[in-house]
């Protein structure tokens, strides 16, 4: 979900033009009917290409990279070898091989551990859907909606919307998008997020369900989506509307005052990208450094590595954006159930599989492109590196050794970089929270993964709808995880810092201060509702409540913190 509200008409992006034909080719129409797919394949990837390379200066800065992976995706040959595979082998023709062959990659994305990962299947089928309309010959699914004239704001109803669609929708009229498919991580949400219009995502049958002309009410805080209101709950909803705007136009005031506790402890807020044009928006919300930059994204939708240059470029102009403030840049978090070449290979275990740091040390050739990119990144700022899924203190020993390594190969080629480069782990499994004293003394510091050390603590797949109701941050076996790192950080004079969801969620700031956290990571977009909540509490009062309610193995209730 995207936060907001939104009142209008319901414009519903149809779906006609995707209910393809099924039938059988001769023999001798094989060849033409693979020439039809490659026509259709080719057509579709220049008219990304050709939007891609026209964006409009308004345009979010999230549309270029993402058109250019939908691009690059039509490009792939393996498309349409296994494609035409399926016409050849089985005599489909052009439209129901290529069904065929997206319903086998959505599966195969389905199976993936990584949330976000797993939503790139969304990529996969939305561009099987724009080469289907253009082997049916049919017409956009947006030209209504572009030459809409609407008097009152429109809410777009679609079973999906793909960027390039965003890109079409973003000068309309248009209050909010409501998804069947999606997730936070979806298109569809980060392209909303960085309009600022809000979006519920994942509804799955609301298409079905809703008419063109129908009023809807779209409220991105709780996902509610309310049809054809009556004229008291749509005065109700004006409201919060009206009020929302003014919360937000008074929380901008703060975007330059000091994140101080009202007993003066300073807090750090830094923000968690995942492309390097979303630095600008960090600094745009007044972060005081990026504190997790999530490198995989660098690597996916593509079917070559990204060069030693191409890492050093992206990494080097967040640090220059930056301008001087820390930039902790994660190392590749791939493995297991994800391949870079973007063959799918399911673990038995994925989630305790071959990921991250392990997957870096069985591949060195990448590990050691990557450290050198960063290491020559540094010289432009301050880089701070972090080792995501760190078990056991040999995997820090061979990372400093791979840096190592890395350096020397540098000074071999003449290659400056920074020589007092920051190395820090995530904290997401439990073994490390535990025996964390030793990890403390050895690493410049910690960031505290609280999606995965939630998920591992309580052994609840957060991304299982079926035990969904069991994932639960403040299980007070995850708060005193938590408390043990940032205790033995200040111990050690180490700083530590959270950069899970937990750390955006202005609801549980208060918590996260009583714990003695003075360093959140979060998306830049929440940034000033923390900074509200850091400002207004007081940070020792809230450490004496809150390690009361752990030493009892009590749950903390967090409406007793804002008293």
């Amino acid at each position: 979900m995207v936060k907001g509200y939104a009142i209008g008409r319901a414009a519903v992006m149809s779906a006609a033009a995707l209910e393809v034909v099924h039938y059988r080719v001769a023999s001798h129409e094989v060849e033409s009917e693979c020439e039809r797919l490659r026509r259709a394949l080719a057509q579709a990837r220049d008219e990304l290409q050709a939007m891609a390379g026209t964006l409009p200066e308004d345009a979010p800065r999230e549309l270029g990279p993402l058109l250019t992976v939908h691009s690059m995706l039509l490009d792939d040959p393996m498309l349409f070898q296994q494609t035409c595979a399926l016409i050849t082998e089985r005599h489909y023709n052009a439209e129901w091989a290529l069904t065929s062959q997206g319903q086998t990659l959505a599966e195969q994305f389905a199976l993936m551990e990584d949330d976000y990962l797993r939503e790139r299947g969304a990529d996969i089928r939305q561009v099987i859907e724009r080469v289907l309309r253009v082997l049916s010959g049919s017409s956009s699914l947006l030209a209504e909606l572009e030459a809409a004239d609407s008097p009152e704001p429109l809410i777009v109803v679609a079973r999906d919307i793909s960027p390039a669609d965003m890109l079409r929708l973003r000068g309309g009229r248009f209050a909010a998008f409501l998804t069947d498919l999606g997730g936070p991580t979806s298109h569809t949400a980060i392209v909303a997020r960085s309009m600022n219009v809000p979006a519920v995502v994942g509804l799955g049958h609301l298409r079905a369900l809703v008419r063109d002309g129908d009023t809807l009410i779209a409220d991105g805080f709780t996902g509610v989506v309310l049809v054809n209101p009556s004229a008291q709950v749509l005065q109700e909803y004006r409201q919060r509307q009206a009020d929302y705007a003014r919360e937000r136009a008074q929380l901008a005031l703060l975007r330059d005052a000091p994140a101080v506790t009202l007993d003066g402890i300073a807090i750090k807020l830094e923000a968690n990208i995942e492309l390097p044009e979303e630095a600008q928006a960090a600094m745009l919300a007044g972060a005081d450094g990026i504190g997790l930059f999530r490198s995989e994204f660098l690597f996916m939708g593509r079917r070559d590595l990204p060069t030693e240059q191409e890492q050093y470029q992206a990494y080097a102009s967040v640090v220059k954006t930056m301008a001087g403030r820390p930039v902790t840049i994660r190392t590749l978090d791939l493995g297991a159930d994800k391949n870079l070449d973007g063959d799918v290979t399911v673990a038995s275990n994925p989630a305790l599989g071959l990921r991250a740091i392990r997957y870096c040390l069985a591949n060195p050739e990448i590990f050691a492109t990557q450290l050198r990119a960063l290491l020559r990144a540094s010289l432009h700022g301050h880089v701070r590196i972090l080792i995501p899924m760190i078990s056991h203190m040999h995997e820090v020993h061979a990372t400093r050794q791979a840096i190592d390594a890395a350096c020397t190969e540098l000074e071999a080629r003449g290659v400056p970089y920074a020589r007092n480069i920051s190395l820090g782990a995530m904290v997401e499994i439990p073994a490390i929270a535990i025996a964390i004293e030793p990890f403390v003394e050895s690493l410049d510091f910690l960031s505290i993964g609280t999606n995965d050390l939630i998920q591992y603590t309580l052994a609840i797949d957060r991304g299982d709808s079926d035990v969904a109701d069991l994932y639960d941050p403040m299980h007070p076996a995850v708060l005193r995880l938590i408390s043990h790192t940032i205790n033995a950080g200040e111990r050690a004079g180490k700083p530590v810092a959270v950069c899970g969801e937990m750390a955006g969620d202005a609801r549980v700031t208060r918590m996260l201060l009583g714990l003695g956290l003075t360093e959140f990571s979060m998306h830049p977009a929440q940034l000033l509702d923390v900074k509200k909540e850091v400002r207004q509490a007081h940070s020792n009062a809230l450490r004496v409540k809150v390690a009361s309610a752990l030493n009892r193995a009590e749950r903390i209730d967090l409406a007793s913190l804002s008293a």
